[in-house]
């Protein structure tokens, strides 16, 4: 039987690099060789599927074409190095690219808190426990975010489709047997959206049924709020992708200190691109918030919050700032945090408490940076908390 078309299907600039043809692409160039059409579907699953890029490895594909694809130079685009795990089995990666420069992306399983230990009985195995991988989309950034490690290092390039999903291939590969990767989420180095046309073939790759197989629900893009582009990505992928919005401030002048691309998408442009939005039904969009002490924490701020995205159907990520290097920025104390946290619920605005994972490894939210790579943060003065 047929499978059903693939939805949904935006349109997508050519493959620049083997890993980034889709299987109808590869069936394509196969036929273009000489091959039957459905030896492409059979590529991509090799590949995207099983993490193979050895052609000898596929061993349903006749001699001559694994013949032809050595010669094509099948290989993954990136070179990973998988560092230590933190206490909490965050593992950081360094990931080598072909030009020498480098990105981190960051493995982070699923807490086992006590009690939570599965008792099997003889003969049963056990669940696998799930991991989330936080990919980077560029090398650097450049929205220039005070209380990013990685906006202040400034923006080297973009990275290629390739690129992106060979994060998650490698990553995949590095995970122990008793885990699985079950979430990607664009929040690494880097601003999404400002490298659009790779990350929507990217996007296209990691849910693919026959290859990593992502469920949509299971892929998150943070986006510090670029307009255009989040109408763009609502039309091409008819809101399926779910959305995480870097917020940080509820009014436009302290969040223009704090996120200079406020200067060019206000905060009322920003709330009604998500307003207009596809999003599914019974779907939310998370909005991060990173709490910086004495800066963005008072509770009137968790009210203008509220009332800020009204009509907006959200869910808050609240973030204590994570500290980086150079930064006079800090985190509230936990009493501060956690009065925030009860006056949105009191508002009706669904409230969590983000875990800190990977901050022994600065692989914190907001850590990623090259060591040596960074610029010395601008300490320009922020407007206070009102």
């Amino acid at each position: 039987m047929a499978k059903p078309p693939i939805m949904p299907t935006p349109p997508l600039k050519p493959a620049t690099h083997p890993l980034e043809r889709l299987p109808e692409e590869w069936s394509d160039v196969l036929g273009a060789w000489g091959e039957p059409r459905y030896r492409g579907a059979q590529v991509f699953g090799w590949i995207h599927k099983r993490g193979v890029f050895d052609p000898a490895e596929m061993k349903n594909l006749p001699k001559t074409l694994r013949a032809r694809l050595a010669e094509e130079g099948l290989s993954l685009p990136v070179s990973p190095v998988v560092g230590p795990p933190a206490g909490d089995d965050t593992r950081k990666v360094l990931v080598t690219l072909h030009d020498g420069l480098s990105v981190e992306t960051v493995l982070i399983p699923e807490l086992i808190r006590p009690g939570e230990e599965e008792e099997l009985e003889e003969g049963w195995e056990p669940k696998k426990r799930v991991v989330t991988q936080c990919v980077s989309s560029q090398v650097g950034c450049a929205m220039g975010c005070v209380f990013c490690a990685s906006g202040v290092m400034g923006l080297k390039r973009n990275l290629s489709a390739a690129e992106i999903v060979g994060q998650a291939l490698a990553g995949r590969a590095a995970l122990p047997e008793d885990q699985r990767l079950r979430n990607v989420v664009l929040m690494g180095m880097g601003e999404p959206l400002a490298n659009y046309d790779a990350v929507a073939r990217a996007l296209m790759l990691l849910t693919h049924p026959d290859g990593l197989g992502l469920s949509w629900r299971r892929v998150t893009l943070s986006t510090s709020g670029l307009v255009p582009e989040l109408d763009r990505l609502g039309r091409d992928f008819g809101g399926k992708v779910q959305l995480a919005i870097s917020l940080h401030a509820v009014d436009d002048e302290r969040r223009s200190a704090l996120m200079p691309i406020n200067r060019k998408h206000a905060l009322r442009s920003l709330v009604a691109a998500l307003k207009r939005y596809p999003l599914p039904k019974r779907r939310r969009i998370t909005i991060e918030y990173t709490l910086m002490a004495g800066v963005n924490d008072s509770l009137e701020d968790a009210r203008g919050l509220v009332r800020l995205l009204d009509g907006v159907p959200i869910k808050v990520n609240l973030i204590p700032m994570n500290r980086i290097e150079g930064s006079e920025l800090r985190a509230p104390s936990a009493e501060v945090v956690e009065r925030f946290r009860e006056e949105l619920y009191s508002r009706g605005a669904p409230a969590f408490l983000r875990t800190q994972r990977g901050d022994s490894l600065a692989a914190a939210c907001g850590q990623l940076a090259l060591r040596g790579e960074g610029r010395k943060v601008k300490r320009r003065p922020l407007p206070k908390a009102r």
